[in-house]
């Protein structure tokens, strides 16, 4: 059997979060629409799914019409069954994410990023299997004590934690 590799990059606005990941049932688009909604109702949000089977169709659902076409639009770049993905808009993944991963369909949470994504597939006669992803670049150093500090201070301006 063939197989090809490639790299695809997703596609999203500067100021759009992603989550990518594998689920196996049709259903993954209304229970992971369910949990946006519940979890950051203040978000703007597009999500879709592929099917690996039956009609084979790019699935979707959201508030915002602008991700959701781009999420459709890179799943079919995709071209890989039982893949999800989410933009977010006015809300961080770290939200939603436990959400997400205890979702009964949810099998794998590829990324979860603000950061450009590359997504690595393979293809054969088949179709596409997502390999992995490449996150954003690669470290440039090991973080100095102001760079300590920065980072404690924006977890604190951003309400992700407490105290000084």
């Amino acid at each position: 059997m063939k197989i090809e590799i490639e790299s695809l990059t997703i596609e999203k606005p500067e100021d759009v979060n992603v989550i990518l990941g594998y689920s196996h049932f049709i259903k993954t688009v209304e229970d992971l629409g369910e949990i946006i909604r519940t979890h950051v109702p203040q978000a703007s949000f597009g999500l879709a799914f592929s099917e690996a089977s039956g009609p084979r169709l790019v699935r979707s659902d959201g508030n915002s019409t602008d991700l959701v076409k781009l999420c459709e639009k890179n799943l079919l770049a995709l071209g890989s069954g039982h893949t999800f993905l989410i933009m977010l808009r006015g809300a961080y993944p770290i939200s939603v994410l436990n959400a997400i991963k205890s979702c009964q369909e949810v099998g794998n949470i590829y990324a979860a990023t603000s950061n450009r994504l590359t997504v690595i597939v393979a293809r054969t006669d088949q179709g596409g299997g997502i390999l992995g992803v490449i996150d954003g670049n690669s470290p440039l150093g090991v973080e100095s004590i102001r760079d300590r500090q920065d980072r404690i201070k924006l977890l604190r301006d951003i309400g992700y934690k407490l105290g000084p």
